[in-house]
């Protein structure tokens, strides 16, 4: 079945509209029904509604029978980590990561630290719906115990990567999770690190908790006021990273992660990677150019973890800054990612924007058509043989997540949103020309399919 309560990174809502404390304790019980957990580790980020939702949630579980450890405020990867690391069998994050702080949201991993996936998601949502909750014997109800054992993964991340030199860091938490706890490691790494917006604030009066180019744009500023080798911004639950260069620039999501991932298969000497349908194809050129192999998965982090241990891959990462390093843990990290990027500029001897400069530009151009939520699925399934015979050079096809064409010279891919009613193209292209020219002919094959269908 198709998960109306799950979305590809958990559940998430509005507070007190679509995510209530009723709805978090029902989550909390189907999750001790289904999964029958022994041990259960609980954190969440500085959104002002954590606490209210985390005791609802905890709730559920020990009605379930579970056994839950507390950990407070803390960053997505490192719940993720410790679930796998104190041998929990399920870790619960109270997150919405980058959306504004009037949603929140709930994220499950197992103990091998992945997110659960649509199997796993879809039985826990039948649960809530069907009410087929097992409540524990009074004897037998489970009990809570708050623990703090953020060290355990600060002396991991200080234990497999060691900086030589000083780097002159800024930092900018966003006022989320990762507050204390990000400034620490690059200090005690020995790096210089100022911050900026790193008290902890569920209304994330510095910037929003998405990091991009525009809330970004403080940080760049001191970067460069400060002549600091580089800056470093999470989302509100420190599972994303987005970097500004030393010379105060916004670093393009896509072409650091296609630089990130030529460095690793170099030094795996090959491989595979994971990224998602949306990325650009300089990721696949810095690759190929090292010998490796590329897998494409559907939008989500949990998507890209399971094809990372479906394939064994050495690395996964989506163009948003979720990069995920499976020989630590399965989920994205933005810490540990910015980081690796650290020791990746240090093992190469270059500044960011010389890292970045390798990896090639592209035009990317994205729209949207109007279409009825009761057709848009069959237009997508319907548009690949249209796009196969207006695109007659295409080089690979794809259909993991609606239709993905690629060539020589671009891609496009077509989707059906899961959230309006319109099917989205994505285009690039070598040139603006180019990628202009393949968004037209998409387009128009779209309106005509649903003209089409519509009827």
């Amino acid at each position: 079945m198709e998960s109306e309560l799950f979305g590809s990174s958990g559940v998430r809502g509005l507070v007190n509209v679509g995510l209530t404390p009723v709805l978090a304790a029902r989550i909390g019980l189907a999750v001790a029904t289904y999964s029958k957990p022994k041990k259960v580790l609980v954190g969440r980020d500085t959104r002002v509604s954590g606490l209210m939702l985390e005791n609802a949630l905890v709730s559920g579980l020990l009605a379930g029978g579970a056994r839950v450890n507390c950990l407070r405020v803390v960053p997505t990867p490192v719940l993720a980590f410790l679930t796998k690391t104190l041998d929990a069998d399920v870790g619960v994050m109270i997150t919405a990561s980058h959306n504004p702080p009037e949603y929140n949201g709930v994220k499950i991993f197992d103990g091998s630290s992945t997110a659960y996936g649509k199997e796993k998601q879809n039985e826990v949502e039948r649960i809530v719906n069907d009410k087929s909750f097992k409540l524990a014997d009074w004897r037998n109800v489970g009990e809570a115990l708050f623990i703090d054992e953020n060290h355990c993964y600060a002396e991991m991340v200080q234990k497999v990567v060691e900086i030589y030199k000083q780097w002159r860091v800024i930092v900018d938490p966003g006022c989320g999770a990762a507050c204390y706890i990000a400034p620490s490691i690059f200090r005690n790494l020995g790096c210089k690190a100022t911050t900026i917006n790193a008290q902890p604030d569920g209304f994330f009066p510095g910037r929003s908790p998405e990091p991009n180019v525009k809330s970004l744009r403080s940080l760049a500023e001191i970067v460069q006021r400060l002549n600091a080798d580089i800056g470093v911004a999470y989302d509100g639950d420190g599972d994303r990273v987005a970097f500004v260069d030393e010379e105060g620039n916004f670093v393009n999501f896509d072409r650091v992660l296609a630089a990130y991932v030529a460095h690793v298969t170099k030094k795996a000497r090959g491989k595979t990677v994971v990224t998602n349908v949306e990325a650009s194809m300089c990721f696949d050129k810095m690759v190929e150019a090292e010998g490796g192999r590329v897998v494409r998965t559907m939008v989500g982090d949990v998507y890209v973890a399971e094809a990372i241990k479906r394939h064994e891959a050495v690395f996964g990462g989506e163009p948003c800054g979720a990069w995920i390093h499976p020989q630590f843990h399965y989920c994205p990290d933005g810490i540990l990612s910015s980081v690796l990027l650290l020791k990746a500029l240090e093992d190469e001897d270059k500044s960011l924007s010389e890292f970045v400069s390798e990896v090639p530009q592209y035009v990317t151009l994205r729209e949207n058509v109007a279409c009825k939520n009761e057709v848009k699925h069959e237009v997508v399934e319907k548009i690949e043989e249209r796009l196969r015979s207006v695109f007659p050079s295409f080089k690979h096809v794809s259909t993991v997540d609606g239709v993905r064409l690629a060539f020589e010279d671009g891609w496009i891919l077509v989707r059906a949103s899961g959230t309006e009613p319109v099917v989205r193209l994505t285009v690039e292209g070598e040139s603006l020309k180019k990628a202009r020219e393949i968004m037209e002919k998409g387009v128009m094959l779209v309106k005509r399919l649903i003209g089409k269908v519509g009827k």
